[in-house]
């Protein structure tokens, strides 16, 4: 999948999706995973099936994670879930600032940097969204726009930096069937390379996500920054997110 020293990474957002029982038929086809090379694949539940995903998962060749975190340890604060929770069902990832919460929430950047510090405090590796609007991608300013969103991360310094993972998600391709060319998303990703050179952190893995599916992923795992995929939609489907992970 890629030709550097780090290795894949595979990513399932499930959002805001699926059932009780529809998940389980979906966790319990996943936990037969035998990745055929060294890629790692993950999932990212709804909190309500956290425990349930520990369950089936545990000791299996696939790890979860959540969607959110909060950036406060404890206290008043209703609807939040802190990363201690987290830690409590064993959760390996947790995103941080995807962009429909940047977007629903108005979640800034300093918010999204400072969940990263909580999740991390927990032994929970926070997986850092970045990425550029339609409007934002027309103008040319993609590479603005991810560098403002990265800054707060950056100024915490390599060696927080070194126990994240970066996806580049551009929000012009999340849920809308296009997916950025692989030319495209490789020039952003060079860029956060370079970003990620320049503070110390050239190792950190970069991830694509936006309409990933089976017949796109292997030209885009053929670039030399993208490390990996976080997918949507289609970690929906058992078998068509296994082939990803097989490309």
């Amino acid at each position: 999948m890629t030709t550097t020293t780090r290795s894949p990474l595979i990513i399932g957002n499930w959002k805001m999706n699926a059932s009780l029982g529809g998940s389980t038929v979906l966790l319990q086809a996943l936990a037969h995973y035998r990745p055929s090379q060294a890629c790692e694949l993950a999932v990212c539940v709804p909190f309500p099936y956290l425990a349930q995903a520990q369950e089936i998962l545990a000791g299996s060749l696939v790890s979860w994670g959540a969607q959110d975190v909060s950036d406060q340890q404890q206290g008043a604060y209703t609807g939040e879930v802190s990363a201690a929770m987290l830690q409590d069902f064993s959760c390996k990832w947790a995103l941080v600032g995807h962009s429909e919460r940047r977007q629903r929430h108005a979640e800034s950047d300093q918010l999204v940097a400072d969940k990263a510090v909580q999740a991390l405090s927990c032994g929970v590796t926070p997986v850092f969204c970045v990425g550029e609007s339609d409007a934002e991608h027309e103008a040319g300013e993609a590479h603005t726009v991810v560098l403002r969103q990265l800054q707060p991360l950056l100024d915490l310094g390599a060696d927080v930096v070194r126990r994240v993972v970066v996806a580049y998600e551009p929000v012009w391709a999340i849920g809308t069937g296009k997916s950025a060319t692989p030319e495209q998303a490789q020039a952003v990703h060079a860029f956060i390379r370079e970003c990620l050179r320049n503070s110390g952190a050239e190792e950190v893995r970069v991830l694509y996500g936006g309409s990933v599916n089976a017949a796109n992923a292997k030209s885009l795992f053929a670039m030399p920054d993208i490390d990996g995929a976080l997918v949507g939609g289609a970690a929906l489907k058992a078998e068509e997110f296994l082939a990803i992970a097989a490309i």
